[in-house]
């Protein structure tokens, strides 16, 4: 079929992920991997292109002409500190990106909203695409993944000829986001060795969260794109992560805390300017509903390889050996831990994953 695929963010933890995806589809003749710093890593089918969808200097148009689809990925976590530039690049580039689609007449586009964009929900069951997406305004992620639902809402009712496709993801974890992953949330203080060295995990209320391998994620990006399901799509796997499971993942105990026991650290870090995460997003993560993908499985046909504790065990084994690859946003860290390091000290991800092997 010689579908041509244009992918926005593609040198990031999704668009990596995605474009190796689509490079395997015969279905797919080429991909057009837009980033706003080229990368040296590639894959089969995929050219580079450097745009910044936030500059309106930039003509989106030559860069969409001829696409069957449209997949927009790409999103500013940083700097937090700084919500107007984010603004400008999420929501504003955004609103480019989606007004070029309709003046260049693609027919198709996939956007990766995120169970960020929901409002507040259970904990104790999963909600469907129907569940309100008003996002946690506190936070400038949540907020502007909801904004961006409205500003599709009437999209689509300007639109009607573009096939729209919202997924909506839950966290995204692979070895190789490891280093930015770091970088985006903990900062420089916080060094990939230390996840060796947790002695408890904090149980507070609304820990009860949702993860994902990025690969199984990039997997329904293609279904979605090559298929003809329209509206939103929720993707999670179980098992539903607690503190006792992330406790077990870690080789760790369980605390027991109210959540401002835990904020109040966090605050003071986000004052000393120690940590780029705001205690917002830490809020929000404690508020986020737990999403229901049945969707995904009947009407996409979608199926994950990796159940949720995989994907955490992967990312916390990637965090120790500082992994990445060769695009800006995943530059690998340079200092990982030493062989001697990562031998030493009770409750190991290396003990866990061979209790894990040993126990089949």
């Amino acid at each position: 079929m010689n579908r041509r695929i244009v992918v926005t963010g593609a040198s990031g933890n999704v668009g990596t992920s995605v474009v190796r995806e689509l490079s395997t589809d015969p279905a797919v003749g080429s991909i057009i991997g837009i980033a706003r710093r080229r990368p040296e890593w590639s894959c089969e089918k995929l050219t580079w292109e450097v745009a910044d969808l936030a500059d309106e200097r930039t003509d989106l148009g030559p860069l969409l002409g001829g696409a069957d689809v449209v997949i927009h990925l790409a999103w500013m976590f940083q700097p937090a500190r700084d919500p107007v530039t984010t603004w400008r690049t999420n929501v504003l580039g955004g609103i480019r990106l989606f007004d070029a689609v309709a003046r260049a007449g693609v027919p198709s586009l996939v956007y990766a909203s995120s169970v960020g964009a929901y409002s507040p929900g259970p904990k104790d069951r999963k909600v469907t695409e129907d569940w309100p997406t008003h996002g946690w305004p506190a936070a400038s992620y949540p907020r502007e993944k909801s904004y961006l639902e409205r500003v599709l809402d009437t999209y689509e009712r300007d639109h009607p000829e573009v096939r729209v496709v919202r997924m909506r993801p839950t966290f995204l974890f692979k070895r190789e986001s490891a280093s930015e992953q770091r970088r985006l949330f903990a900062g420089p203080l916080v060094r990939g060795g230390m996840v060796r060295f947790v002695p408890v995990v904090p149980d507070v209320p609304g820990l009860r969260l949702q993860a994902l391998h990025t690969d199984d994620a990039a997997r329904a990006y293609r279904l979605a794109a090559l298929g003809d399901i329209r509206g939103p799509v929720n993707l999670a796997t179980d098992p539903v992560l607690d503190a006792a499971m992330l406790a077990e993942i870690l080789g760790a105990r369980v605390v027991k805390l109210p959540a401002a026991a835990l904020r109040g650290p966090l605050a003071a870090a986000w004052r000393l300017h120690a940590t780029p995460a705001s205690p917002d997003l830490f809020d929000a993560a404690l508020r986020l509903p737990l999403l229901d993908a049945t969707r995904a499985h009947t009407e996409l046909g979608w199926q994950p390889d990796h159940d949720a504790a995989a994907a955490v065990s992967e990312l916390l084994a990637g965090m120790r050996d500082g992994a990445g690859m060769a695009t800006p946003p995943l530059t690998p860290d340079r200092r990982p831990v030493t062989r001697r390091k990562r031998r030493a000290g009770p409750g190991s991800l290396s003990r866990y994953f061979r209790e894990k092997s040993s126990r089949g």
